[in-house]
């Protein structure tokens, strides 16, 4: 097995734990285990209808994600159709459609991309695009 491949592998289970936590948070109302974003972190965030997207800081994705984990606490977030593909060693990318499904509705869907960079033998998440789909 080579070196890309151990790293996959890695990588995956990973971000498997990741999901794990967030459906932890989501019945919770903890998200300690979610922090895995560096300093210069952001999301790009679209709605359709808009051509620019809105921009939010790390610390603004933090506050962001504690209101929304108390606000829809008893949902779970679905990560559904999941692509991963390591650009090289030590950076990765995942592509998925999230779902919060609260009562059996699903009350948003949106795909995403996560970037990934291994840094300190961490995997840390450096940007995020999402867009809503309705």
């Amino acid at each position: 097995m080579d070196q890309l491949q151990k790293r996959l592998i890695e990588f995956t289970k990973m971000h498997d734990d990741f999901i794990v936590s967030w459906n932890y948070a989501m019945k919770t109302g903890d998200t300690s285990q979610l922090d895995r974003m560096t300093d210069d972190y952001y999301v790009a965030f679209f709605q359709p209808g808009t051509s620019q997207p809105m921009i939010f800081s790390k610390q603004q994705s933090i506050d962001g994600m504690k209101q929304s984990v108390s606000h829809f606490i008893g949902a779970a977030k679905k990560f559904e159709n999941r692509v991963i593909r390591l650009r090289d060693a030590e950076h990765t990318v995942v592509f998925y459609e999230l779902l919060l499904v609260k009562d059996e509705e699903v009350a948003a869907r949106l795909f995403t991309i996560e970037n990934w960079e291994l840094i300190n033998e961490r995997w840390m998440i450096t940007r995020e695009t999402e867009e809503l789909i309705h």
